[in-house]
């Protein structure tokens, strides 16, 4: 006969769709799954966790259901960031001056340097390539005039993927939208010449060698310069603007 001891229930048996729940929430959190990708089809997925379809189509309603995933249009899955929703307002507050540009670039330039830093320490081959293909880009924009914001915002992205962190990248998710609006103000406004461009690609190249060198001092040195350079900018935007409303 086996003791008794009240304080130690029976559990109950875990569903099979339960543990792929538990599964997938565990690479979200881990950053192996992040923002915006999009999952195996339902399919792949049982074969890789040796699973029933119907077991993966529950689990993937509970991860519905918690917000972390969202249906893809035309079918699939994809990852959700946790706070998106926290996104509209901050983007409607940031589009209303350039002040408030101005305040978020300090915030990116805390956190950015920290996340160079750690991307020089945990960037995967594949990541390296990625921001060197990015550059590519950027260089061949600068050569015809076109410099994208697009590729700016890639570039910050695949660097945030970099470090490794599922906390990290979950933030920079929720500013994404946000960014596009900053750096399509940076590319058509604050920063259109061409020698603007050919100093941002400059900027980003400095970062990304640093980061292929698994150098982290001089990755956080980079990025600090590049945002750094950015700042000063607006610094004077924001002169030039306080001067023609004193005019008027």
């Amino acid at each position: 006969m086996q003791p008794s001891d009240e304080r130690f229930q029976e559990l109950p048996r875990q569903r099979v769709a339960d543990r792929i729940a538990a599964e997938l929430r565990r690479l979200i959190a881990v950053g192996e799954l992040g923002p915006g990708e999009r999952l195996p089809g339902e399919r792949q997925l049982a074969e890789m966790m040796n699973v029933s379809r119907v077991s993966v189509r529950a689990a993937l309603q509970q991860l519905k259901a918690q917000g972390l995933v969202d249906a893809v249009q035309g079918g699939g899955t994809r990852v959700l960031s946790s706070v998106r929703h926290l996104d509209l307002p901050l983007t409607e507050l940031v589009k209303e001056n350039v002040t408030s540009l101005h305040d978020l670039m300090e915030i990116r330039g805390a956190l950015e340097v920290w996340a160079a830093r750690r991307a020089a320490l945990h960037a995967t081959p594949d990541q390296v390539a990625e921001l060197a293909s990015i550059l590519d880009s950027m260089a061949d924009s600068c050569r015809v005039r076109t410099y994208k914001a697009s590729d700016d915002l890639r570039f910050h992205l695949v660097i945030a993927r970099a470090t490794a962190s599922c906390v990290y990248m979950h933030m920079l998710e929720t500013l994404r939208d946000i960014m596009v609006e900053m750096l399509a103000f940076h590319r058509y406004e604050l920063l259109a010449s061409e020698r603007d461009d050919l100093a941002l690609l400059e900027q980003h190249r400095a970062i990304y060698e640093a980061v292929r060198d698994r150098d982290p001092d001089q990755a956080a040195r980079a990025m600090e310069a590049h945002l750094g350079w950015i700042l000063g900018h607006y610094e004077k935007e924001r002169r030039r603007r306080d001067i023609e409303q004193a005019a008027e």
